[in-house]
């Protein structure tokens, strides 16, 4: 496993030095699906896709031990595979899972508002974030959990 892919591992919360390359991809199906979503909804300009987007995230991070993204991996690819399953996410993927359901939120109702140069501005951002995730294993969101927070943030 790459040091990237450790260092993201423990931005997100969990504790360790050493993971299953399992570990790594189960948690990238959620960044990656968010990113298939954010890419047709900036496509399509939808609101009512960005605010579906919102609810499943805001799900997410009230109820962690529902998360939608959580549990369809653990149906459909750890189940098959007899992989361990994905647990509750700690508290820098909840905050995470918040901050992007807020964001597909004002995207959504600056949308359906016709507030176009809004929305333009935050799916940029989202774009921005999303591809950060999913190309250079660093996710914004969790990073702003520990300014916020100020506690150092775990290294690899």
């Amino acid at each position: 496993m790459r040091d990237s892919q450790i260092r993201f591992i423990r931005q997100l919360g969990f504790p360790g030095t050493q993971f299953p390359d399992s570990f790594y991809s189960a948690l990238m199906f959620q960044p990656r699906a968010v990113a298939c979503v954010v890419a047709v909804g900036v496509l399509l300009q939808s609101g009512w896709l960005f605010l579906a987007l919102s609810a499943v995230l805001w799900w997410s991070t009230l109820f962690p031990f529902f998360n939608l993204f959580d549990a369809i991996y653990n149906s459909v690819v750890a189940h098959r595979r007899r992989l361990p399953p994905l647990g509750i996410a700690p508290a820098p993927r909840r905050f995470a899972q918040g901050l992007a359901g807020t964001v597909a939120m004002v995207i959504g109702v600056a949308l359906l508002m016709d507030v176009t140069t809004v929305a333009w501005i935050f799916q940029g951002l989202f774009v921005v974030a999303s591809m950060s995730v999913v190309f250079r294993d660093n996710c914004a969101g969790a990073e702003v959990y520990y300014v916020l927070r100020r506690v150092p943030r775990p290294s690899a």
